[in-house]
């Protein structure tokens, strides 16, 4: 974990404030990755003999694949064995990871988050559904958009947990691994699973939906895009959680 120090001994200077950790999702959240699962789930609808609507497709947004197959042959009125849902599983995974080979789009203000966040030696962590194969290959791609060094202290992926979103053991896993607690921990997040993952966990969360709107939840605050967001601003966003936690 990347710590601050004030002399150079490699002893830690403590973080200021309440904020101690700040933990994003990756698609549709950090980067413009989410479309990409979006364009496989859709061929994967063709490939079935059907058209997947697109209200089937916003309600598979940060879903585990499981869900999001279950989605999908509902809608196209498919019915698969457990065999060719994994088959179709890795058909998806393998698209998507084709094309994640193009250039990578940061969603707006993403980047100058993450960037103050490790400038100020503040714990950070990525937590995605997405499974580790693919995560790495965006991974690659944003450490070297800023400096060649990994942008984040802890990477949690789908395929390293015993449960996904909307279960709270994703962030729960990441935290532990940060060595923090929740109450001092902001999640930000573009999809209603993800968001209830976070809440779940204990964390504030601040949503900045994507390609699927956010309902107001206790607790989470909700923004356009990470534009002009500062770590400043992120003390409001803990202040809402525990607005909430005392009106519970």
């Amino acid at each position: 974990m990347r710590t601050q120090t004030s002399d150079g001994t490699g002893r830690t200077t403590p973080l200021a404030g309440p904020l101690q950790a700040l933990l994003f999702d990756m698609d549709g959240t950090l980067v413009e990755t989410e479309q990409h699962w979006g364009a496989a789930m859709f061929a994967l609808a063709r490939r079935l003999g059907g058209a997947m609507s697109a209200q089937a497709r916003e309600r598979t947004v940060g879903t585990s694949m499981t869900t999001a197959l279950g989605v999908l042959y509902a809608d196209v009125g498919a019915t698969r064995s457990e065999a060719e849902a994994r088959a179709d599983a890795r058909w998806i995974e393998d698209t998507v990871a084709e094309l994640l080979t193009g250039p990578l789009t940061w969603r707006p203000g993403a980047r100058e988050l993450l960037t103050e966040a490790r400038a100020a030696a503040l714990p950070t962590a990525l937590v995605t559904t997405t499974p580790r194969r693919l995560a790495d290959v965006v991974l690659a791609k944003v450490d070297r958009d800023l400096d060649g060094l990994p942008a984040f202290d802890v990477t949690v992926c789908g395929d390293e947990v015993p449960a996904r979103k909307p279960d709270p053991a994703p962030y729960h896993q990441a935290m532990a691994a940060l060595g923090v607690d929740a109450d001092g921990c902001v999640v930000v997040e573009d999809s209603l699973s993800g968001a209830t993952a976070g809440l779940a966990a204990g964390a504030a969360v601040l949503g900045v939906p994507s390609l699927q709107p956010l309902p107001a939840l206790p607790g989470l605050v909700l923004r356009d895009t990470l534009a002009g967001v500062r770590l400043v601003d992120l003390a409001a966003v803990l202040a809402a959680r525990d607005a909430a936690h005392a009106g519970a």
